[in-house]
């Protein structure tokens, strides 16, 4: 699943690519990705003539920001959006198509079709669900080494469920919470609670990093992912731990190790981050 790194760059090729554009009509293949309103005809209706001022990121979702509504959209595990000419050839895998008065279309591709969007009056999304469950912003100047310990607080779970919870701190997934746990040298089935006051300031300082050089690098293609202009992000290359069992750590040379925490493949250095 795309996560704040991946998210962010998606956020930011569009903008350039989609902002000022006016829809002219709109097809939906697979109505399920709608889920607001019920009517996937209300939601062509109702976003017909309505041009896109700006987008937006919020956590793991996109807000399509238009004249009176945002579209809030979740790319799940494998939607992704890109900018066609209207003439290009249309895939099985496209199931919502933007259709631009300019001749271009924005299309939504989801191999998997778990991709959502929900449509809401400018300024309701943020106070209506999915949006209202969510936790605070790794780069909100209020995330502070003390919020961080107040979300581990009276907590006996492992530190790497609590970084993954999103009601509680957005945007990490497994791939993240792995790379910045490791460059804290924190094993990741230590309780969130028990961690000192000096382990909480340097993984505070560690996710930022990490978030922050991963969107540099335009995100990390693991598996599908690609920003809206089809490209690749980079940072895969950087990877500490993630998707490296068996390989020697890049610091001490010890080989990574793979357990399971919280039901997610958790993938560590034995010497590293000492139990």
């Amino acid at each position: 699943m795309p996560e704040l790194p991946e998210v962010e760059t998606v956020k930011r090729t569009l903008q350039q690519l989609v902002v000022g554009k006016t829809i002219q009509e709109i097809t939906v293949h697979w109505g399920k990705i709608i889920k607001r309103p019920d009517d996937v005809a209300e939601f062509c209706h109702l976003l017909i003539g309505q041009t896109i001022r700006g987008v937006e990121r919020r956590a793991k979702f996109l807000k399509i920001i238009l004249d009176n509504y945002v579209i809030v959209s979740h790319l799940r595990m494998e939607g992704r959006y890109g900018l066609h000419e209207k003439e290009e050839e249309i895939d099985k895998h496209t199931h919502v198509i933007f259709s631009f008065t300019d001749g271009t279309q924005l299309r939504y591709r989801d191999v998997r079709k778990f991709g959502t969007m929900h449509l809401f009056l400018k300024g309701e999304e943020d106070i209506s669900l999915p949006l209202t469950q969510l936790g605070i912003e790794p780069f909100d100047e209020k995330f502070k080494p003390s919020t961080l310990k107040e979300v581990f607080k009276d907590s006996n779970r492992k530190v790497k469920v609590t970084l993954l919870d999103q009601t509680k701190l957005v945007g990490l997934g497994n791939i993240y919470v792995d790379e910045a746990l490791y460059r804290s040298g924190i094993y990741p089935e230590r309780v969130g609670k028990d961690l000192t006051e000096k382990e909480v300031k340097r993984l505070h300082k560690e996710i930022k990093a990490t978030l922050q050089e991963a969107i540099d690098l335009g995100g990390s293609s693991v598996k599908s992912y690609v920003n809206g202009q089809g490209e690749m992000g980079m940072f895969q290359q950087q990877l500490f731990v993630y998707g490296r069992k068996g390989e020697p750590c890049k610091a001490c040379g010890t080989a990574i190790e793979k357990i399971v925490v919280g039901g997610r493949g958790t993938h560590f250095c034995p010497k590293c981050q000492k139990k």
